[in-house]
């Protein structure tokens, strides 16, 4: 590209670390709690943001807060959970940091991405960090530093990190990627199994940061490195770390989660993109087929609802499309048109959706939120505006009967899951900043902070 820079390392061979040495007993935990209420990735257990369980409904600072862990460093990645632990990931810098130079601006083919500016943070050297705590206490049970690095480039300096990307886990594998800095794969109980340098500096528009999260299905990892240069797609065998396949793609900078779905025998990953909506043949990395892109700053991530997936961006020109899977090849102008129903309203910039009972939740950063029929594209509420001037960009979250809406003022909206817009009603944790997405297991309400995780619980609080 004309006016960057760009390094590109050679993809490197995984590093294995004693995996032949490790007792077969480390790996019995993932199978025991296989049946379990387990937070896998980063939308949960089905990739819609539904949780399996109710969660709570009322707390303040002072009430059915379970526990609350002081996270270090800065990292703005989901939490994920395997029976009773909770992994994430953070960034530590080791030294002071000085004003940056504002060089975001020459390479971005966009505009301020909100709140703070584009400008990105100054880089440092900086420990990247994996954490384990107990469900129940918020106890650390284990810390690993994956690396130890200057960054090549920041992030935005209200909503970027360099730990923004959520981890992976099948209960025996934990696969935590810091992007540009290396994927690493660690046991359950931290043991590091093999770890890769995906061979690339990613130069991300505008240095807003890097934060396309991994799927993880069938033992191959699948990870998205669409930057301002020469983008592609890896899958890594799970297991190995070796590379099963790697394909290019013509794409900017995009956030997006890939999708792994079945469709008539065939596993495919399905990510949007700028340019187009793509799916890959999981196993082989073909290509299946594309269709024409949602637009500028694809990051809200693809669900599937029954022969549908739907995408959508929110940026300049919103766009959501819901695509007709069964296509083959370039689909964009086919006879039959692959948009079974479309919206230029509604859709999310930054927030991924919610599907439930075939309801497709969109909430949007400045705090509207929207309902359509996932299978006709009927709107049964649009753009209802949330209270007290909402900002957000954590996905939203369903559980029980409530869709819940955390926000950059420490509030968390509930609003009843239905045909009907009901605000149920709003709780709030004093001098907080979410954008990390909230979560519900096992009855509990894992919100991440700034600086702090909190687990909300009925009826328990164990103060700080």
């Amino acid at each position: 590209m004309e006016g960057t820079s760009v390094k590109r390392r050679r993809l490197a061979r995984p590093v294995h670390v004693a995996a032949t040495m490790l007792p077969a007993i480390l790996f019995l935990s993932g199978a025991q709690a296989s049946d379990t209420d387990n937070w896998p990735t980063w939308r949960g257990p089905g990739g819609t943001g539904v949780a399996k369980s109710a969660a709570p409904t009322g707390w303040s600072d002072e009430e059915n807060v379970r526990w609350r862990a002081a996270i270090p460093g800065r990292g703005f990645s989901t939490p994920v959970v395997w029976g009773d632990r909770i992994y994430l990931t953070t960034a530590v810098p080791l030294e002071e940091a000085a004003e940056p130079e504002d060089d975001g601006a020459a390479r971005g083919r966009g505009s301020s991405f909100g709140r703070g500016g584009p400008r990105g943070s100054a880089t440092v050297n900086t420990a990247f960090l994996v954490l384990c705590l107990d469900l129940e206490t918020g106890k650390e049970i284990w810390r690993k530093k994956a690396r130890e690095a200057k960054p090549h480039e920041g992030y935005h300096r209200t909503y970027g990190s360099h730990a923004s990307i959520s981890p992976v886990t099948d209960g025996t594998a934990l696969i935590c990627s810091f992007g540009s800095q290396g994927i690493y794969c660690y046991d359950m109980d931290g043991e590091l199994l093999w770890e890769r340098d995906p061979g690339v500096e990613l130069q991300m528009r505008r240095q807003f940061g890097e934060g396309a999260n991994p799927a993880l299905h069938g033992g191959v990892y699948v990870h998205v490195f669409d930057h301002e240069a020469d983008s592609f797609m890896l899958a890594l065998d799970s297991k190995t770390g070796e590379v099963k396949w790697q394909h290019e793609r013509d794409e900017p900078s995009t956030w997006s989660t890939p999708l792994v779905t079945e469709y008539d025998g065939v596993w495919q990953v399905i990510v949007a993109g700028t340019t187009r909506t793509r799916s890959y043949e999981l196993y082989g990395g073909k290509e299946l087929w594309q269709c024409g892109g949602i637009g500028l700053n694809a990051i809200p991530t693809v669900v599937r609802h029954e022969d549908l997936v739907l995408v959508m961006s929110g940026y300049r020109e919103p766009n959501l499309q819901a695509i007709r899977l069964g296509g083959k090849g370039d689909i964009t102008d086919a006879d039959v048109s692959p948009i079974a129903w479309s919206s230029t309203r509604g859709a999310s910039y930054t927030a991924s959706p919610v599907l439930h009972e075939g309801r497709y939740y969109c909430v949007q950063d400045g705090g509207k939120i929207s309902c359509f029929d996932a299978t006709s594209g009927k709107a049964f509420y649009l753009e209802e505006r949330l209270p007290r001037g909402t900002d957000l960009k954590a996905s939203p979250l369903a559980a029980g009967n409530v869709l819940y809406v955390a926000t950059e003022e420490g509030d968390v909206h509930m609003v009843a899951l239905g045909e009907e817009f009901k605000l149920l009603g709003t709780n709030t944790l004093s001098d907080q900043f979410f954008v990390s997405s909230p979560i519900a297991v096992q009855g509990h309400l894992l919100l991440r902070g700034q600086s702090d995780l909190f687990c909300i619980s009925e009826g328990g609080s164990d103060g700080d």
